[in-house]
């Protein structure tokens, strides 16, 4: 049964090969300082950092640069970019990368004009800002973490070996984002692979949870059908615009909040993996890979029913003279086949993981209640031991 929500998103999007001309548009909306959030420096390798400064420049904006932002962004870090962001006065921050480009710029967007540590306040108590938020732009550039179009912002503290994701609220969401599936193309396999389970798991977070059999589950079998397509074909050719857009537009629906609204949601892959990532710094996506059977074989049996209708209309399950366990086998047995096929990392141990780290990781995981068992620490500790 659906409870009641409210839903309302208000980022704008711009899509497809000349998305970037609306960001001529959108600059006319915001003062004269720009905050330009980057990584590592491929989008001067690949012409995206030239095209996006001309467009500044043309506008009369002054740029002030935060480069170096990392695919694990640190709260170090954060602490920098907030800096920078006082120095400047920023008037907009636009991030021009991937979702962790985007996620630390919502971090340091909360953070300009907060008189706390933002660290205690937004991931340890998960409080919502009180102060002056900075709006937030972005120019994507990888496809996976839906941080284009929600307020999700995921920072790591090395020194407290915790990677903690907070979920702001609608006024942190950026104001727009630009989704050119061309600026993709030049991702390493490896962080496309990534990025493409990451959307997997993003949906499936939401559908293996409570509230089973409204339009959220439709919608998202949809999506899934529309992934596993598309992934098969980039995998065999990253150039294929048709695919590779297909799965940047079902990135944006899988985590823009709509598909979450009525459902409870679970989210425990993602707290397991994040608690892998702090120890080892692995690829956000390839951490989830890494765990995801062992712990959907665990809670199969106490939601058995959806794992069937997972089976029978995702993967094509004939369910015809067998029992729900073995449907529900069966699907997650596919499921496993197409990640083994397209290439995901498919156990703890090839991330750096050692036995040792075992419960340091579970001691690192949030505990969540939505899906449809409550972990207890010694399961988690059973589920981090089968995935290595």
């Amino acid at each position: 049964m659906l409870g009641n929500f409210t839903y309302h998103n208000p980022t704008k999007l711009y899509f497809g090969k000349d998305a970037l001309d609306g960001l001529n548009e959108e600059l006319k909306k915001y003062g004269k300082n720009v905050l330009l959030v980057y990584g590592g420096g491929s989008i001067k390798k690949n012409g995206i950092y030239d095209k996006v400064v001309k467009i500044l420049t043309d506008n009369g904006k002054k740029i002030y640069e935060d480069a170096g932002v990392m695919p694990n962004p640190t709260s170090d870090k954060l602490k920098e970019g907030v800096e920078r962001a006082r120095k400047a006065k920023a008037d907009l921050i636009l991030a021009v990368g991937g979702g962790s480009v985007c996620d630390y710029a919502k971090a340091v967007s909360v953070s300009v004009n907060c008189k706390e540590d933002p660290w205690e306040k937004y991931y340890i108590r998960f409080e919502e800002p009180t102060c002056k938020i900075v709006p937030v732009g972005c120019v994507l550039t990888m496809v996976g973490t839906g941080s284009e179009m929600n307020g999700g912002s995921v920072i790591t503290n090395h020194a407290q070996k915790l990677k903690i994701g907070h979920v702001f609220g609608e006024e942190v969401f950026p104001k727009f984002s630009i989704l050119n599936p061309e600026y993709t193309y030049t991702l390493p396999k490896y962080q496309m692979i990534a990025g493409i389970y990451d959307i997997m798991c993003h949906i499936l977070e939401q559908y293996f949870s409570g509230e089973d059999d409204n339009t959220s589950d439709y919608i998202m079998e949809g999506l899934l059908h529309s992934l596993i397509a598309s992934a098969n074909v980039a995998v065999k050719n990253p150039l294929d615009y048709e695919a590779r857009s297909n799965i940047m537009w079902t990135a944006t629906w899988a985590l823009n909040t709509l598909v979450a609204k009525g459902k409870t949601t679970d989210w425990m892959v993602h707290m397991i993996g994040q608690a892998v990532g702090a120890y080892t710094d692995a690829t956000h996506g390839m951490t989830l890979s890494a765990v995801s059977m062992p712990y959907y074989r665990h809670i199969a049996p106490y939601g058995l029913k959806k794992f069937v209708r997972y089976a029978v209309n995702v993967w094509g399950v004939n369910p015809a003279g067998k029992s729900d366990e073995v449907i529900a086998e069966e699907g997650l047995k596919a499921m496993e086949s197409w990640m083994n096929g397209i290439g995901l990392v498919m156990n703890l141990k090839d991330l750096g993981v050692t036995p040792e780290m075992v419960e340091g990781i579970a001691d690192a995981t949030l505990t969540m209640d939505g899906g449809y068992k409550v972990l207890t620490h010694e399961e988690i500790v059973d589920i981090v031991n089968k995935s290595l």
